[in-house]
């Protein structure tokens, strides 16, 4: 048998419980920590917009090429959509636990390609956005204006370009995106009584503005094939994009019999705005905006809090006054408190064991045995859970509570058997006794 081994060789067995001690512990700073295990299928989502199109047309334009294509997809489970009145359209594909999310971005994505040219020709002009999709929410922050200088176009725009980023290269962040954001675009609003009355529709300002802003390559002066006396080059540069409303104002939209010309300014109001106003955020009556956080599978939840914590920290110092951050959500905080309370009634349990051990067998030599194999067994027990792939979440850890018992009603019930050996036999030495 293998204990006759280890009673045997007790210097052996001490070894091999140093070796698992020391092994559980570098496992403990190393394993994943979570609130619950991670059951939930890997998804990737693709996400596209139909503009002024109702929920029936994005139904039957968008979503059906789309999912027709996407179905069949390598490890794929189910998938869901949605597609609403504003013209939106999002397609979740959720596959097998244990595939790799970056391979079936890319499955997904090849597919997406496949019935890209069934598309709308709108759809493809605002582009669709393939990517992977964590459901452990991490944190909930906001951005908001504590002074209310800044509006939420201004809160949205400086979280992409300076603060977006930067959480998101942050070690143990699966994803960080942000809600009810507005992105600056130029807004053009028609006069449609002028319009009409100069003969004209919103088809003719829309196609003024792609024939006149635009990048177009020019090319070079001096470039060969020239005679050998050309002694200089040229890059020929444009204007290219307008950039400002005075600009695209200026558009012409067509030349009057007369000499003059009909402008966009002339039938419509220009301003840059938000892309999109549909929604709004707001807390405290101040303009802001949530940004979600996600975290990365296999990532350590508290070690990526505390490194996102301290990402904003230093990012805030450079935030325009009036601007700041409020966590609204930090899924940490119970996971911390939990593994708290958890480690206290892992102590707990210990110390009731040793005392009931203690009083029931009368004896301190007795009583050292399972006090040195929960310990042992325990910290042990981080080690195999690592191998295993598992986490330290709150189902773990409270199995670990019910495991203790376990551990010690084995130990008692050796150390009581070697005991009533040792009564009935008072020659048999320990160790033989143990066999």
């Amino acid at each position: 048998m293998i204990s006759a081994v280890f009673v045997d060789r007790p210097r052996l067995a001490i070894v091999i419980a140093f070796v698992i001690t020391i092994a559980g512990a570098l496992a403990l700073m190393q394993i994943p920590v979570a609130q619950f295990p991670d059951i939930v299928p890997p998804q990737v989502t693709v996400s596209a917009v139909f503009p002024g199109a109702s929920a029936e047309v994005v139904e039957s334009s968008v979503a059906q090429p789309l999912e027709a294509q996407v179905v069949g997809v390598d490890k794929m489970l189910y998938m869901k959509s949605t597609s609403g009145n504003d013209g939106s359209y999002t397609l979740t594909v959720s596959f097998a636990l244990g595939t790799d999310p970056d391979i079936n971005t890319v499955n997904v994505n090849n597919r997406v390609q496949s019935a890209l040219a069934q598309l709308p020709t709108e759809v493809q002009a605002q582009g669709l956005t393939v990517q992977k999709k964590s459901s452990a929410v991490l944190q909930f922050i906001v951005l908001y204006s504590k002074s209310g200088d800044q509006d939420p176009l201004f809160i949205t725009n400086y979280a992409i370009i300076n603060v977006l980023d930067a959480i998101s290269r942050t070690p143990g962040v699966g994803q960080a995106s942000l809600f009810a954001k507005l992105n600056y675009s130029m807004r053009i609003w028609f006069d449609t009584q002028r319009l009409t009355s100069l003969n004209l529709a919103p088809s003719d300002v829309i196609a003024a503005i792609r024939a006149q802003s635009v990048q177009a390559p020019v090319g070079r002066i001096g470039a060969r094939p020239i005679s050998n006396d050309q002694q200089f080059q040229f890059n020929v540069q444009t204007q290219g994009r307008l950039t400002t409303s005075k600009q695209f104002g200026d558009i012409v939209l067509r030349a009057n019999p007369d000499g003059s010309v009909l402008r966009i300014r002339d039938v419509a109001r220009v301003e840059i705005g938000a892309q999109n106003m549909d929604s709004e955020s707001r807390i405290d009556g101040n303009p802001g905006v949530p940004m979600g956080i996600y975290l990365a599978p296999g990532a350590n939840a508290v070690t990526t809090a505390k490194a996102v914590q301290a990402t904003l920290a230093r990012l805030s110092e450079r935030f325009p006054p009036g601007l700041t951050y409020l966590v609204q959500y930090d899924s940490t905080t119970f996971v911390s408190d939990t593994i708290k309370e958890v480690m206290k009634t892992l102590g707990e349990a210990f110390v009731l064991v040793v005392i009931v051990v203690f009083l029931f067998l009368g004896n301190l030599r007795a009583t050292v045995i399972p006090a040195v194999a929960v310990p042992v067994s325990l910290i042990g027990a981080f080690a195999v859970l690592l191998a295993l792939g598992y986490s330290a979440n709150t189902v773990s850890l409270l199995a670990m509570v019910l495991a203790i018992g376990i551990v010690v009603d084995d130990a008692i019930v050796v150390v009581e058997n070697v005991e009533r050996v040792m009564e009935e036999e008072p020659e048999l030495s320990p160790a033989d006794a143990t066999k």
